[in-house]
């Protein structure tokens, strides 16, 4: 006998939200320290790291607010020649981590920039979050907690520090990220798939459209890809 429509409902409302995430910011700021102390709960010593070329890529589980939430987290790599490589996998995110070293003020100086290039490939409605990394390194802190959190509150966004080194903050990072998009259903709902200029898009269209993408209706691991330092 076929399933009734309110339990082929029921199984609908199981399914994960599909959440894509990008990391941005410049070289060497601890973009994928942050990834790969969140998603493996582990850390590189910075002399046992190395760049991201081009764009690394993880899948991550979890639970927020009572729903089941597959991330996938694109860590692009911050070097001037790879702009035009990282570009295009802009679409289709629904969170923005634009991160800065607190030891490196020219990485902090640098953020402007990122927020220009977020202008020309987002909407206004994806949520962004300024993440102060490093904060472990506070003896040669060249950025304040103050700058950073006046700064994220003049761009409308989130604002946490962290250290990937001690884990601290990380997790918050990106639980308040993901929860803020959660709050803004168009971003995720598959209603929400529009067209143009940084319009959101439903995991399947990511998965099509997206230049070396992973379809995630696919089975993928929740351990992702292994990842390179930045």
């Amino acid at each position: 006998m076929p399933p009734s429509p309110a339990a082929g409902e029921g199984t609908k409302s199981n399914a994960p939200v599909n959440v894509k995430l990008l990391l941005i910011g410049n070289s060497s700021v601890g973009k994928s320290s942050l990834l790969l102390r969140f998603s493996d709960e582990q850390w590189l010593p910075e002399d046992e790291s190395s760049a991201t070329i081009g764009v690394d890529f993880r899948v991550h589980k979890m639970d927020i607010k009572g729903k089941k939430v597959k991330l996938s987290i694109w860590d692009t790599a911050g070097q001037e020649r790879f702009r035009t490589i990282t570009s295009s996998y802009y679409r289709g995110a629904q969170g923005i981590i634009l991160v800065y070293d607190v030891s490196n003020r020219e990485t902090f100086d640098a953020l402007p920039r990122w927020f220009s290039e977020l202008e020309t490939y987002v909407s206004d409605s994806v949520v962004k979050i300024v993440v102060g990394n490093k904060v472990d390194k506070e003896f040669s802190r060249q950025v304040t907690f103050a700058e950073g959190q006046q700064f994220a509150t003049r761009m409308n966004c989130l604002f946490v520090e962290a250290s990937a080194k001690t884990a601290v903050g990380v997790r918050d990072a990106f639980q308040e990220v993901v929860t803020k998009i959660l709050d803004t259903p168009d971003l995720w709902q598959p209603a929400a798939a529009g067209t143009g200029k940084g319009a959101t898009t439903s995991p399947r269209q990511q998965a099509q459209t997206m230049p070396g993408s992973v379809n995630l209706n696919e089975s993928v691991g929740a351990e992702g890809s292994g990842g390179c330092m930045c």
